[in-house]
C-alpha cells in the first residue's frame, strides 16, 4: 500500500526466469500502510545471461530512490536471484547499510547453485551458471551481521526445494525459516511465506551470534573449500565414515557414477548436518582440507580412510 508521503521503502526483486508481476503482488500483500513500492523488471530474457547488468540495473534504481529519500527506512525482499542481486547490492553500498533495517531472501542460493556448478562444471562461463554457482556466502554473513536478515527456505523431498539445497540458503548471522511442501516456482505466491515476512517485521530483530562449535568449525572449513556447493541429503547413506572424532562426529565421503567428491558431516546420532560437493578440477583441494582437518584435530579424530 502506498501513499503521496511514504513512510518507508520496500525493494522487492524477481529472479532467474522470471519478470517483476508476482514480486509486485507479493509486495502488495505484505506491505505495510504508506510503503512505496520498488519493483525493478530485469526482463524474462536478461536473466539467462550475465548477472552484472543486472545488478547494475537494480544499483541504479537503487542508488536514485536511496537518494530522494535519503530519511526512510528501507527493506529488501529478494526471491531466488533476486536475492543474489540484492547481496551484490549491499556488498558494494555499505554507506546504505545503516538505513536497511531488514533484508528477506526467499529460497536464495546464497552458497551456490548446485544446478548451475553441474551445467558448469569447469568454470568456463557458461550463461548465468556461473553467477548462479559462486559461493556468496561471505557476504552474505558480513551484511547479516549488521542487517537484521531473514533467509526463508522449503523443502519439498528432504533437502530441496526441488531446485535450491537447504544448505545453500544457509549462512552466518541471519535468521533461518523452513517451510513445508513449497517448491521454487511458487514461493511467490504462497501465504505461508508471506505471513513468514510479515511475522519478521512485526518484531524488532537483531542478528544472530555465532556459537562456536566443532560441528561449526568442520563445516566452515569444508565450506570454504573451492568449489564447495551444498548438495541433497539424499545420497548420505551411500557415504562411507573417512574421519571419526571424539565428539562422535563422523566424516563420510562418496563418489557418485561420474565420480564427482561427496563429503558429509553427521552428528554422533547419524543425522547429516552438512552435505556437499566438489567438481573434478577441486577434489584435490577437498583431500588437502580434509588431511589438514585431520591434522588440527589430532586425539580428536581417527581413522582417515
Amino acid at each position: 500500500m502506498t501513499s503521496s508521503i511514504p513512510e518507508r521503502l520496500l525493494f522487492v526483486q524477481h529472479g532467474w526466469a522470471d519478470t517483476n508481476g508476482a514480486m509486485a503482488r507479493l509486495a502488495r500483500r505484505v506491505a505495510p500502510a504508506n510503503t512505496k513500492i520498488i519493483s525493478p523488471n530485469l526482463g524474462w530474457w536478461r536473466t539467462w545471461l550475465r548477472i552484472e547488468p543486472l545488478v547494475q540495473h537494480v544499483e541504479a534504481i537503487a542508488t536514485q530512490m536511496m537518494s530522494d529519500h535519503p530519511q526512510l527506512p528501507v527493506r529488501v525482499v529478494g526471491h531466488s536471484m533476486g536475492g543474489l542481486i540484492w547481496l551484490e547490492v549491499l556488498h558494494r553500498h555499505p554507506e546504505w547499510w545503516p538505513q536497511v533495517e531488514s533484508l528477506v531472501l526467499v529460497g536464495s542460493p546464497v552458497g551456490g547453485s548446485d544446478v548451475c556448478r553441474i551445467m558448469d562444471p569447469l568454470e568456463v562461463g557458461l550463461g548465468i551458471a556461473r553467477d548462479l554457482g559462486k559461493n556468496r556466502r561471505s557476504m552474505a554473513s558480513a551484511i547479516a551481521a549488521t542487517i537484521p536478515t531473514l533467509s526463508i527456505a522449503s523443502n519439498t523431498d528432504g533437502g530441496s526445494d526441488g531446485l535450491i539445497m537447504l544448505g545453500a540458503t544457509q549462512f552466518d548471522h541471519a535468521h533461518h525459516v523452513v517451510l513445508p511442501d513449497i517448491v521454487h516456482s511458487a514461493q511467490r505466491n504462497d501465504a505461508a511465506i508471506d505471513s513468514a515476512i510479515r511475522e519478521f517485521w512485526q518484531i524488532p530483530r537483531q542478528p544472530l551470534p555465532v556459537k562456536p562449535s566443532p560441528e561449526l568449525e568442520i563445516i566452515q572449513r569444508l565450506q570454504a573449500v573451492p568449489g564447495m556447493t551444498d548438495a541433497h541429503q539424499r545420497d548420505f547413506d551411500k557415504a562411507k565414515v573417512s574421519l571419526i572424532f571424539d565428539s562422535g562426529l563422523t566424516l563420510r565421503l562418496w563418489k557418485n557414477p561420474a565420480r564427482v567428491d561427496h563429503v558429509f558431516l553427521a552428528s554422533p546420532q547419524d543425522q547429516c548436518l552438512f552435505s556437499g560437493f566438489v567438481g573434478w578440477i577441486h577434489g584435490g583441494a577437498l583431500r588437502r582440507t580434509l588431511q589438514e582437518i585431520q591434522f588440527e584435530f589430532a586425539g580428536k579424530a581417527t581413522g582417515m580412510a
